[in-house]
């Protein structure tokens, strides 16, 4: 094992153009987002990718609580599951938060954010582990029985068809009733990348 990780190879103009036609990035977004990913790629592990306690401590100002919607977005953004995010898979997770991007988009991406066990559907348990989840993230406190009231409700009215199980066209169906439940998906900052980022960009340093 003892070997020294290789680094990502840092992008040129021609990369930088490449990301933003592929997204809903200008050119300048991107670079400004390649400033911001190498202060996170080598905010602990200096290797020039992001790993997994890089990405919670950005996102999230914490690195040593374990919490399963990091773990998911985390999950997300490592498109070849290598367990590290390069430099494109971070520009491309990104565009999805972007508040321009369609909600068609969001929705496809927030299903594979509930569906924790890669099945194709979203069951009564997965929905109650990112319940808690995010309730954890907003240090939001329920009893068992009003989160056991909010998965049943959601079932009642997203499992359209009554087999236990929501599939991505009655989840679709159920967001559009319900369209804050994409709140999540959307990052404001992301409309002004160059001057919303150097505040963003991690306060590790204080």
């Amino acid at each position: 094992m003892g070997c020294i990780p290789s680094t990502e190879a840092e992008p040129d103009l021609e990369n930088f153009r490449g990301l933003a036609a592929q997204t809903v990035f200008s050119i300048n977004e991107v670079e400004a987002l390649y400033d911001l990913y190498t202060k996170m790629s080598n905010s602990i592990v200096k290797d020039g990718f992001i790993n997994k306690e890089e990405f919670q401590f950005a996102l999230f100002r914490n690195n040593k609580k374990t919490n399963l919607f990091a773990d998911r977005i985390f999950d997300l953004f490592d498109i070849n599951h290598n367990g590290r995010i390069d430099f494109g898979e971070f520009v491309h997770s990104l565009s999805v938060f972007h508040p321009k991007t369609p909600e068609a988009v969001k929705m496809k991406y927030a299903f594979k954010l509930y569906d924790l066990r890669h099945t194709g559907y979203i069951e009564r348990e997965e929905l109650k582990e990112m319940v808690l989840a995010l309730l954890n993230e907003s240090d939001l406190v329920l009893s068992d029985d009003v989160i056991e009231s909010i998965v049943d409700r959601t079932f009642t009215e997203a499992d359209r068809n009554g087999d236990g199980r929501i599939d991505q066209e009655e989840w679709e169906e159920y967001v559009a009733r319900n369209p804050s439940l994409l709140k999540n998906m959307t990052l404001p900052y992301l409309m002004d990348i160059t001057l919303a980022f150097p505040s963003f960009i991690l306060n590790s340093e204080n």
